[in-house]
């Protein structure tokens, strides 16, 4: 929750910051325009109107980034599962579009100037002084997109940001042009006429450059290709991750400035449902370290250890069934593994039923562990309804015996919470017992093996025992 609010604001103040971007950029592109057009006709230069032309393409670009930004940090939606984030690639890709026309048309009037007739060019300050305002604005507007578009991760801002970096170089490739067609006008130098459409031909370079650049990145992300180098840090970052086995998928969808990352892992097959959505939380801040504000979904598929022992692949085949195994025991004998186990199935099944799914399961246990010869399964049913107790005059006598019983075994240093009942006239009894810190769970289970035998053997109207074991140091008693 924590996140998802986090994630929430830091959209909002994005989404503010590129509105605010967009919007001066859309009017410092207006007043350059204007400028750049009324010098150009003045002067007569065609390097000067492909600047304006170029400046118009930035008007219309900007204009189209301030409407995608405003669209496209909209939250998803029931047609827009993915939110509305293309948009700003899709702006992007129109504005790449138009850049190639204004190449087009600078081409056609720089070849008809070179091949054709000469246009004499009006001497005057004008040209350079908005020639150089327009490199100071320009130089401005980069920087001022470019910080916005660093913070927001926006594609189209920083398009927007690189585009303007590049016209400053396109105004000094037409300053010069400009210099050399003043020169050859005022000393006669007939070679030089060809530096201003040269200028715009140099500009029209420029123009393709940027252009070639910007769509190369609309075109991967309308077509949902994520960076290389992107999708080798995410999975590197979630392989280091202890319990992952291995990494299946890794596919990264940007829409806008937001990642979308779905990853398919292996784990352990032998691992809870509470563990499984642990370590599924850990892929996701793994994730977070390289794309912090992605949205994440992990997959995930079971996967055999190596390290896993007979028990645990044996395991592994009843929990496919959903059912409990408990009480294995493997014995090799004559070169050969013989396995014993308890299998709980539910309650409501016939014989048959269950007869017929233990089969089953044997069959599977064969396949997953072929150096198991013979399997002998006992089926248990696994209780689903809830009993209801009755007490008996008899209970206190039951508890009594029992910790008589108790006694005779040394390391048995106490009994309490004992508690006799009755459901469905079967007696159960249950106990606490206190037993040396220092004792292996292997000696456990057999100590506490031999105290139910002998309550069953003394007391054969008991039909459950249920003792739980306690260190001395965690009994105060």
């Amino acid at each position: 929750m924590a996140r998802s609010n986090y994630i929430a604001s830091r959209v909002a103040l994005d989404a503010s910051a590129k509105k605010q971007a967009a919007t001066i950029s859309v009017l410092a592109a207006s007043m350059m325009v204007a400028l750049k057009l009324w010098t150009g006709l003045q002067t007569g230069s065609i390097g000067v109107l492909s600047e304006a032309v170029h400046s118009g393409l930035d008007l219309v670009a900007s204009i189209l980034i301030l409407a995608s930004v405003s669209v496209s940090d909209r939250p998803a939606d029931d047609t827009h599962a993915y939110g509305h984030g293309k948009v700003e690639n899709l702006a992007a890709f129109t504005e790449t579009l138009l850049m190639i026309a204004s190449v087009l048309w600078i081409l056609t009037e720089a070849a008809e100037r070179i091949l054709g007739h000469a246009v004499l060019l009006k001497l005057s300050i004008w040209p350079f002084a908005v020639l150089l305002l327009s490199m100071a604005v320009d130089l401005m507007r980069s920087r001022a997109l470019g910080r916005v578009a660093r913070q927001t991760h926006s594609q189209a801002l920083e398009a927007d940001a690189l585009h303007f970096s590049m016209d400053i170089w396109s105004s000094l490739a037409v300053i010069g042009g400009l210099l050399a067609g003043f020169a050859a006008q005022r000393w006669h130098l007939a070679w030089l006429r060809f530096g201003d459409p040269l200028a715009a031909l140099v500009v029209s370079m420029i123009i393709f450059k940027v252009c070639w650049k910007l769509a190369r990145q609309t075109v991967d992300v309308l077509t949902d290709a994520a960076p290389i180098e992107t999708r080798r840090r995410v999975a590197e970052s979630v392989r280091r991750l202890p319990n992952v086995l291995g990494i299946e998928r890794v596919r990264l969808r940007l829409s806008g400035n937001h990642y979308f990352a779905d990853l398919t892992v292996g784990m352990p097959r032998n691992l809870s449902f509470q563990s499984i959505e642990r370590i599924k939380e850990q892929v996701s801040n793994a994730v977070h370290r390289i794309l912090p504000d992605a949205d994440v979904v992990v997959n995930v598929v079971p996967r055999a250890q190596r390290s896993e022992s007979i028990f645990d692949r044996v395991r592994a085949v009843a929990s496919r069934h959903n059912l409990s195994v408990h009480d294995l025991s493997v014995q090799h004998s004559n070169a050969k593994l013989h396995l014993e186990q308890h299998l709980e199935v539910p309650e409501s099944l016939t014989l048959r039923e269950a007869h017929a799914l233990v089969t089953a399961i044997e069959t599977e246990t064969r396949a997953e562990v072929p150096e198991i010869d013979t399997i002998l399964t006992h089926i248990e049913s696994e209780r689903s309804s809830i009993e209801v107790e009755a007490r008996r005059s008899e209970d206190a006598a039951l508890e009594t015996k029992l910790r008589e019983i108790a006694r005779e075994f040394p390391d048995i240093l106490d009994v309490h919470e004992v508690v006799v009942s009755n459901a469905r006239e079967r007696m159960q009894i249950s106990c606490h017992c206190t037993l040396p810190d220092d004792r292996s769970m292997a000696e456990v289970h057999a100590l506490i093996t031999a105290l139910e035998d002998r309550v069953k053997s003394e007391m054969p109207q008991v039909a459950r025992v249920f003792i739980h074991p306690e260190p001395a140091t965690d009994n105060r008693r």
